[in-house]
């Protein structure tokens, strides 16, 4: 793409990061650490933490009982409301509206976006599970796709780094497929959720029942957290972003971190267009952006350049940088770029009634239940044979009442402080394999609002991850059974590509420049000063949430950038 720019301003910097969300803010913290002046790129609005305006609002505060109004999402929302527990009034203010930035689709994708500084920093759900070996090394014993070009031992240490950073609460089991890290103390299980675990241990060993590893603290370090972050409140109110700083955010953490250095600088409603390549000098010069707000059209320049626009967001930008070296998309000559596109799903599980508890309670809403990792195809013993791969369950037990319709005043109340049954739930994820027929692509014959090419999307899933959730249902039917569960039901609605909101490859790592895009370092192969640590790096889905993972990958490829400047390799 090729601009020409009347009036044209260039700003130069050491660094530009492109995204403010998890991994985006990770970058900026640590190259502003680092003493570059950086530039974060952010197409949506400012946001600062704090700026959360419903998180104080008792329920009957909240229009509408938090339904946002059919004529609001048919207006608004008609692909993301597709996910019907998702838009609410409490929180939709956080959330893009698709008629302002709608895509294309062969097979049905639900992408799910916030675009402000923060990014879905603010909306994420906070569950922080290192990977192994077990998912490092799939691909290569099972012939599937590219190997990835790095092992549990290259990024173990960065993975401490990070967590001592975020705050990852947890409790440590010495399961090998999901190894412990570096936790403050769990949020623990209520008494429905102990039983589950010593039931569920003692008739299925492996299946380990544990607290939710949850970036919310349980505990407070001054000396960490610049007076930005608090101790959980247990408010349940997470979604709509915490005036505590309890849980991790971009906002609530590493953009205060990299403010105080005063090396960084925002720079929101900016719209990245394009990673500007230098041929003469064989890498990127700077960015293009357009300015949401003026229109105007500007380029920054900087050595280095971080891609952090979220798995869609960065290949969509990496596809539009188009030049007479690379026609087909920066640092593309592999033709990966925009493949191999992953998620995990789910839409599948189970529930029961835990009898026996009634007279036990447990006080406020703490941000996680628990918590069974990946129990099948982790060796010879467990190995299926209609498929491969795993999956693992988030869940929860709490007192459910259902309180009979009529009933006013005096009985009303009664009935409410009645203690109830406990209601035990399961959400089973499951790993999606790494198919280079599932894609994302540009249609340069159809510009959005902005200028920019629409975004296609066709991806889904396949005969693996079917005979996966088969699996994945019974097993929790069964183990509600072993803990002594009445009335239970299982579901298993198949959800499409994106709806888990942990959309993963496109951009992937690996050894060979010929069949993937980037390198052990999460650096392009083809343009060496352009980093892409955000989810379109990764090779493989794992089964566990990937957030903590990026964050490692990201403070890690920082580290070795700086390395390589100091070698004035870069």
């Amino acid at each position: 793409m090729s601009f020409y720019l009347q009036g044209k301003k260039e700003h130069t910097y050491d660094a530009i990061v492109i995204g403010s969300g998890i991994s985006g803010g990770f970058a900026a913290m640590e190259l502003c650490k680092k003493g570059y002046k950086t530039l974060m790129l952010e197409r949506g609005p400012m946001r600062q933490h704090g700026d959360y305006p419903t998180a104080s609002l008792d329920p009957w505060e909240i229009p509408n009982r938090n339904m946002v109004t059919s004529e609001e999402i048919a207006k608004h929302y008609y692909k993301q409301n597709r996910l019907s527990w998702w838009v609410r009034e409490d929180h939709k203010h956080f959330i893009n509206k698709d008629d302002e930035y709608d895509y294309e689709e062969i097979s049905r994708f639900d992408w799910i976006r916030g675009h402000h500084v923060g990014g879905r920093s603010i909306m994420w759900g906070r569950h922080c599970y290192r990977w192994s070996d077990l998912d490092f090394e799939a691909n290569l014993k099972e012939g599937i796709a590219v190997d990835w070009p790095i092992r549990y031992k290259d990024i173990a240490p960065w993975y401490d780094y990070v967590e001592s950073f975020v705050g990852v609460s947890g409790q440590k089991e010495g399961l090998p497929q999901v190894p412990d890290g570096q936790f403050l103390p769990p949020f623990p299980l209520n008494c429905a959720e102990t039983h589950m675990r010593e039931r569920i241990s003692k008739a299925y060993p492996g299946r380990i029942v544990t607290p939710a590893r949850m970036a919310n603290l349980t505990k407070y370090d001054p000396k960490k957290h610049l007076g930005t972050r608090g101790k959980c409140q247990s408010r349940g109110r997470c979604v709509r972003g915490c005036p505590y700083g309890a849980y991790f955010s971009s906002l609530s953490a590493t953009i205060p971190v990299a403010q105080a250095t005063g090396n960084l600088e925002i720079r929101p409603d900016s719209i990245v267009y394009e990673i500007v390549f230098d041929r003469l000098k064989g890498r990127a010069s700077g960015v293009m952006v357009k300015d949401r707000v003026t229109g105007e059209i500007l380029e920054f320049n900087a050595r280095i350049i971080f891609c952090n626009a979220s798995t869609v967001g960065t290949t969509a930008i990496l596809l539009n940088s188009r030049s007479d070296t690379f026609p087909d998309g920066l640092g593309n000559s592999s033709g990966e770029l925009g493949h191999n596109m992953m998620d995990h799903h789910y839409g599948m599980g189970a529930s029961g009634i835990l009898e026996g508890f009634e007279d036990k309670y447990y006080k406020g809403r703490k941000p996680g239940g628990f918590y069974i990792p990946r129990f099948t195809n982790i060796n010879e013993a467990t190995k299926q044979d209609n498929y491969t791969r795993g999956f693992g369950y988030q869940g929860g037990a709490s007192v459910s009442r259902n309180i009979p319709e009529g009933i006013l005043g005096e009985e009303l109340k009664k009935q409410i402080f009645q203690p109830g049954q406990y209601q035990v739930n399961m959400t089973c994820f499951g790993e999606l394999l790494p198919y280079h027929e599932n894609k994302m692509y540009l249609n340069f014959d159809k510009l959005d609002n902005n200028g920019m090419p629409t975004i296609v999307f066709d991806a889904q899933l396949r005969e693996n991850e079917r005979a996966l959730r088969e699996h994945g249902v019974e097993c929790a039917e069964e183990m509600l059974e072993a803990a002594g569960c009445k009335q239970i039901s299982s579901y298993n609605e198949e959800t499409a590509v994106g709806a888990c909101i942990h959309e993963m490859g496109t951009a992937r790592m690996g050894r060979d420049p010929k069949t993937s895009v980037l390198n052990k370092w999460n650096q392009m192969h083809e343009v060496p000063n352009v980093f892409v640590t955000d989810g379109s790096c990764m090779t493989s889905s794992g089964t566990q949430n990937p957030s903590i993972t990026y964050m490692a990958l990201t403070a890690r490829a920082v580290d070795y950038a700086h390395r390589m400047v100091n070698d004035k390799v870069l």
